[in-house]
């Protein structure tokens, strides 16, 4: 059980869509990144973890209450970064902000001003006329702004530019050493590799692995053999690449990315 648990979950919507006995855990101050293409299984997955769908089987607790039963007070202390955010777009970014406060009953210990500031966000003009990215950016200041202790991402760095990106992978970072319990969905392999404790991936529905970034990384390492003329040249082969020498044979191991331990589980080259 961790304190964020998804048991055999079961959803069906035919043709092959949905998800089939999903089963993983998110302990107490990791951050897990579930990885997946569209259509595998991640937003649906997260739905019911944010109540938004009852489980037609199995379960999903967060804080051992359960997300659909008890999802009033799951929302108090949790985060969210939906994959496709909806605002009211009549507003601006301020007023936004200003009614998320008060609906969260917040006063100095928002986190708006800091959040702001960190995103060189500009929340004053009509959300309608934002872009993609600053939409993006007042998500991600609405997810954080009440310092949730369970924080719930979709694709959050979707649309932000590679600066944006690396602020946001810091503000990770440092939740995650305050303790914060993260889930995390996305297509960055480098924010996944640089945040990430665990990964799921999951394919058409189904979880095919679970487990530490650093056991996925060992249980994927390619090893090449390399014969050369003379035992000399073997030698300085293997004290430049770090490999192993046997004579004129010199073994070289080498880690994969993540992008390509993913790749693995899809199929090699197939397209995702």
């Amino acid at each position: 059980m961790g304190t964020i648990s998804v048991e055999h979950l079961f959803r069906d919507y035919g043709n092959g869509k949905g998800v089939f006995d999903v089963t993983f855990h998110v302990q107490q101050g990791e951050v897990f990144g579930f990885l997946g293409p569209n259509g595998a299984g991640k937003t649906t997955t997260i739905r019911h973890l944010m109540g938004f769908l009852r489980a037609k089987s199995g379960s999903c607790t967060i804080n051992g209450l359960d997300c659909w039963k008890e999802r009033d007070k799951i929302q108090l202390k949790l985060g969210y970064i939906p994959g496709e955010i909806s605002f009211f777009d009549d507003m601006t970014g301020t007023e936004f902000l200003r009614f998320l406060s008060h609906y969260r009953g917040l006063g100095k210990e928002s986190r708006e001003r800091e959040l702001v500031e960190r995103f060189q966000f500009d929340p004053k003009g009509k959300i309608k006329k934002m872009s993609k990215g600053m939409k993006q950016k007042l998500g991600i200041v609405a997810a954080f702004i009440h310092d949730p202790e369970i924080i719930i991402l979709d694709e959050p760095t979707s649309g932000l530019d590679p600066l944006m990106q690396s602020c946001f992978v810091n503000l990770v970072a440092e939740e995650k050493k305050k303790g914060k319990t993260i889930l995390m969905s996305s297509h960055m392999f480098e924010e996944v590799e640089r945040t990430c404790d665990h990964i799921g991936i999951i394919r058409e529905g189904k979880i095919v692995a679970v487990d530490a970034v650093e056991a996925l990384r060992k249980r994927h390492i390619r090893s090449y053999t390399v014969m050369l003329e003379s035992e000399a040249l073997a030698k300085a082969f293997a004290r430049d690449l770090g490999g192993t020498q046997s004579g004129i044979t010199v073994t070289v191991t080498a880690k994969q990315s993540m992008e390509e331990i993913f790749m693995h589980y899809y199929g090699g080259g197939k397209d995702v």
